[in-house]
């Protein structure tokens, strides 16, 4: 698993986050409230919830490897 640092501004709906435990949150929804941005974001048990940050804090994102070249 690769996990990127990138800021919130810059988050779509379908990136999975990751926190520093390694839970993965699917994200569902951002909205931008004033200068700041809610994102939701539901697990794969069914949890679901929100949080609104700053679009210049930084968020773990897991990316998946580009597939090598033959």
């Amino acid at each position: 698993m690769e996990i990127e640092l990138r800021q919130t501004r810059e988050l779509r709906v379908g990136d999975t986050l990751v926190n520093a435990f390694g839970r993965a949150y699917g994200v569902t929804k951002i909205t931008h409230l004033g200068r700041g941005i809610r994102v939701q974001y539901a697990t794969d048990d069914g949890v679901v919830g929100r949080f609104t940050a700053a679009p210049e804090a930084v968020s773990r994102v897991r990316v998946e490897p580009l597939p090598h070249a033959a």
